[in-house]
């Protein structure tokens, strides 16, 4: 009979704890990691999007982190194709293997598969277009929250890439963005054992500004600085880079980034909160209970 294979997903907010997890159970089960975090595939952003460090990275077998240029066009479509390609390869020498990471929609099309968005007519983004240079990110943020308040409560509000595709979908589909994950489950050669980080609001948040101060003695500003000239790409419209290109197109100063900084990270974890929070299969854990997430693993598996 041939054995089962699992895919063991971790998921929670930014600064939880998620790596430091990963890498233990990877060496637990001999096994590698996949990052389904969209804000790590980018060879150029290292400080602002939290990856791994080089000798976390150099630890276990990890994909999808560093494989893309931020000149390089990728979407969710394109990481679930990728990602179910490179599983079934994987599963070949693996019975398990790890995925985690924070971005919902990518964890999304994994677990659920995800519809193929048309063809959307080039006139609609054309006049969305027209609208934002006019009216500013407000009237993208009003939009989307009105048509698709499920998308709207995950999407990162300041990308204004993300915020126009969103909507160029709503308007040339006439259903939500968020809609396009598959209603219809697809099955896959494989089980999901989902588990999800939390921590109390307190801790996390104070995680979330440590770490910040961390990022920034390591040299973000600086990092943010060398990627300016390219600030209009969709791969840097992210928290951790739009706060600082404020801050150098002089719109207030380096305190005042530094504090849109920690509070942009904090809004983000709990936007990833509520977004992991509809799924039902997941088990929520303390990152500190490591022995019991282990345990709860080597239950499902049976």
């Amino acid at each position: 009979m041939e054995l089962k294979k699992y895919l063991i997903l971790v998921v929670g907010p930014t600064g939880v704890g998620k790596t430091e997890l990963c890498l233990n159970l990877a060496k637990i089960f001999d096994t590698e990691i996949i990052s389904c975090d969209s804000r790590q595939f980018f060879r150029e952003t290292n400080l602002g999007t939290a990856k791994p460090s080089p000798s976390e990275l150099a630890q276990v077998k990890h994909h999808f982190i560093n494989n893309l240029s931020i000149h390089d066009g990728y979407d969710v479509k394109a990481f679930e194709r990728d990602a179910m390609v490179l599983l079934a390869q994987l599963f070949k020498n693996h019975d398990k293997i790890i995925m985690t990471g924070g971005s919902g929609l990518y964890v999304d099309a994994i677990c659920n598969g995800f519809d193929d968005i048309p063809e959307i007519d080039p006139s609609v983004r054309k006049l969305i277009i027209e609208q934002y240079e006019k009216e500013g990110i407000v009237f993208l943020q009003t939009e989307v929250e009105e048509h698709d308040p499920v998308y709207y409560g995950v999407v990162d509000r300041q990308n204004p890439q993300r915020l126009m595709r969103a909507l160029e979908v709503i308007r040339g589909t006439g259903r939500a963005y968020s809609s396009f994950r598959n209603k219809k489950k697809t099955k896959r050669p494989f089980e999901i054992i989902k588990i999800g980080l939390e921590l109390d609001r307190e801790e996390l948040y104070g995680r979330i500004d440590l770490r910040m101060d961390m990022m920034i003695d390591a040299g973000l500003f600086e990092e943010a600085e060398t990627l300016y000239p390219y600030r209009k790409l969709n791969a840097l419209q992210t928290v951790g880079y739009t706060e600082i290109f404020g801050y150098l197109d002089g719109d207030y100063d380096r305190d005042e980034a530094v504090r849109l900084l920690k509070r942009n990270s904090r809004r983000y974890a709990k936007r990833q909160l509520t977004w992991f929070r509809r799924d039902t299969e997941i088990e929520w854990f303390d990152p500190k209970q490591q022995e019991d997430i282990y345990q709860f693993i080597k239950n499902q598996i049976g």
